[in-house]
């Protein structure tokens, strides 16, 4: 039984049906990722996850029942838009959130001081939030949705405002708490994000889910036709060349979509008679990227579901 079921899930604010027909299944212990571009319906499953919304039709299933208190009282929430008071100070604004879930004394200020330590905030302790960069307040925020230990852990767009070494601790958090069985859900645009750090995947675009599945077999199955090539050189003589479907330009790397597998060799070839510096050609590779970029960026696609 998943964690998490999503059944159909449909949101109509007036005439716009803002999510269409969402199916997935989040398993238990894992990192789920909703994926898709900005304005794709990923924040309105989420907020309908978390009942801001009600769904105009679908269901919502936590381990097997309909999602209800219980559901609401283990989970820790981060918004996109950032739900902070800030005329609070930083300390008194995690036991605040703390309290809310029922954490509270000695034990609350030791975890809240813990986590700052961490986050390279205890010289910000009493400072009020409206003084903190948006990243630091990102950081506070972020505390304050974990600091209760929560079973379920709901990330709307976590990195945002963050830079790389906050980055990476935040992606060493998460770690964390799927290694202690937490679930976690959440939700970007930034595909490198849910390729370094997901197990499943729901790809949303436009309302739809167009993609859902464990990532690894997503991977697997897109990547039979693809060549992953670094190189020096001009590759032109590539464009419109039959036997290829599609690149996906990086600078002087690039993803190459064969019209079939057996065509590896031949690319190889015309590579090599064109003078092209082979720094590495990995077959079989492909990213979650250009997967996302190939569904989403085509104007006529059909559901998959590789669960």
């Amino acid at each position: 039984m998943p964690a998490l079921e999503v059944r159909k899930l449909t949101k109509m604010f007036d005439l716009l049906k803002a999510v269409d027909t969402a199916s997935f299944e989040v398993p238990e212990g894992s990192i789920f990722g909703l994926i898709g571009r900005n304005g794709a319906g990923k924040t309105t499953t989420i907020r309908m996850l978390m009942n801001i919304y009600m769904p105009t039709s679908g269901e919502i299933l936590f381990r097997g029942r309909p999602v209800d208190h219980e559901f609401r009282a283990r989970v820790g929430y981060l918004p996109e838009e950032r739900g902070l008071y800030k005329k609070m100070k930083v300390l008194e604004t995690i036991l605040f959130f703390a309290e809310l879930k029922g954490l509270k004394g000695k034990d609350a200020t030791k975890k809240a001081k813990e986590y700052l330590e961490r986050f390279e905030l205890t010289g910000r302790i009493n400072s009020k939030l409206e003084t903190l960069s948006k990243g630091n307040q990102q950081k506070v925020q972020f505390i304050s949705t974990i600091i209760h230990d929560p079973d379920f852990i709901v990330l709307d767009e976590p990195f945002s405002g963050l830079d790389p070494i906050n980055t990476n601790l935040l992606k060493e958090i998460i770690l964390e708490k799927k290694r202690d069985g937490k679930v976690i859900i959440f939700s970007t645009h930034l595909m490198d994000f849910a390729e370094r750090l997901c197990d499943n995947i729901a790809m949303i675009d436009k309302g739809k889910i167009i993609l859902n599945g464990d990532l690894n077999t997503i991977k697997a199955d897109f990547s039979k036709n693809n060549v992953k090539l670094t190189y020096e050189g001009d590759i032109f003589f590539l464009d419109n060349h039959p036997i290829i479907d599609h690149i996906s330009d990086f600078g002087n790397s690039v993803g190459i979509s064969l019209n079939n597998p057996g065509q590896t060799q031949e690319l190889l070839r015309l590579l090599i008679e064109h003078n092209v510096k082979i720094i590495s050609f990995d077959s079989a590779n492909i990213s979650l990227n250009e997967i996302f970029i190939k569904l989403a960026g085509s104007p006529a696609k059909e559901d998959l579901n590789l669960a």
